[in-house]
């Protein structure tokens, strides 16, 4: 199984709406294998997008998985863990895994999903202070952070391809998430918070540039080290959602260049965290996906099998584009054809 997170530190950046349309693009173009998305949100907002969006009942379709016995999300699974933190024994992942397609015909069929919960706040704090239980002998930071990681082992290679979407926080749910990566994408947008944003990552998930030595021992990165798992290296850098116009603005310029020299920087300092050798070849510029990308999110319809002309949301009726479409559909293409190159 190979196993690829989006995370930003910083919100705002549209990283589920760029998730949703390139692993559904990516399992339509693989369709002779398995994915799995798995959504360590509390807001959910992917999973309702795969369930059906806001127009087919996407929200409602959530609550089900909710409800269902033992709770059929990735809050049901962390709930079943609380009680044996550190016993990965008697795991059963296809109790909390359900397949979108039942729920939502546009969404192709050999994807499975472990859904978001808000629960995952409610069971933040717990999680954290198991994680920094001291016991003799016992790596309790490592063996909550492999939470994930277990979850996936217990799969016995059902799935060639597992996505994860992560809240911006850097709560102990997102260590979870970010422990089980071998990939992560950074969606980014043309502004100096997102400029923060990729220095903060690579603070929190590298350990660079701390501010003071006596976060180092308690960071992600020397936790990790320590509790023998590896870290996850940086596949792509999305500029996503840059502007409505066919060319980056030239206003952006001067935020899109800092950037990119702040990547470049990172990645001659510190090669291994990266899976590309120059900035050009880890660099993907995501033009706005405009009102084609508005009708998508609330139909939770992906680029793929959306229809132009016009159609209905919130009661209005809208017209997409079909230029604009056909566009975004091959954006989105070539963006998840580079998520495993």
């Amino acid at each position: 199984m190979r196993t690829l997170g989006f995370w930003n530190n910083k919100g705002g950046t549209g990283k589920t709406s760029l998730t949703f349309q390139s692993v559904c693009a990516f399992a339509q173009m693989n369709a002779e294998n398995s994915v799995l998305i798995v959504d360590v949100c509390p807001q959910a907002n992917l999973s309702e997008l795969l369930l059906g969006g806001q127009e087919n009942t996407g929200g409602q379709n959530l609550l089900t998985l909710h409800g269902m016995p033992g709770r059929r999300s990735i809050g049901g699974y962390f709930q079943g863990r609380l009680p044996k933190p550190f016993d990965r024994s008697g795991i059963n992942p296809n109790a909390f895994i359900s397949r979108p397609s039942d729920y939502n015909a546009k969404i192709p069929g050999n994807i499975s999903l472990l859904a978001g919960d808000p629960l995952l706040e409610l069971q933040a704090n717990a999680v954290s202070t198991l994680a920094n239980t001291q016991i003799p002998g016992t790596n309790s930071w490592a063996a909550v952070a492999s939470w994930l990681i277990d979850f996936f082992d217990c799969l016995n290679g059902q799935f060639d391809y597992i996505f994860i979407d992560m809240n911006p926080s850097f709560s102990m749910y997102t260590q979870i998430a970010l422990a089980a990566c071998d990939r992560i994408v950074l969606p980014v947008t043309a502004d100096d918070s997102s400029r923060r944003g990729i220095q903060n990552a690579m603070s929190l998930i590298y350990g660079l540039q701390l501010p003071s030595d006596i976060y180092a021992q308690h960071n992600f990165h020397t936790r990790m080290k320590n509790g023998g798992i590896e870290l996850p290296t940086i596949h792509m850098i999305a500029k996503n959602r840059l502007t409505q116009y066919i060319n980056t603005a030239k206003s952006y310029a001067a935020v899109l260049n800092g950037i990119t020299k702040d990547v470049e920087r990172i990645l001659k300092d510190h090669p291994e965290y990266f899976t590309f050798n120059t900035v050009d070849e880890g660099m993907f510029e995501m033009k706005d996906f405009q009102t084609s990308g508005v009708v998508a999110f609330a139909r939770g319809t992906p680029f793929s099998s959306m229809p132009s002309g016009t159609l209905s949301v919130a009661g209005q009726r809208v017209k997409v584009n079909a230029s604009q479409l056909l566009q975004n559909r091959e954006k989105v293409e070539n963006f998840a054809a580079k998520l495993w190159t």
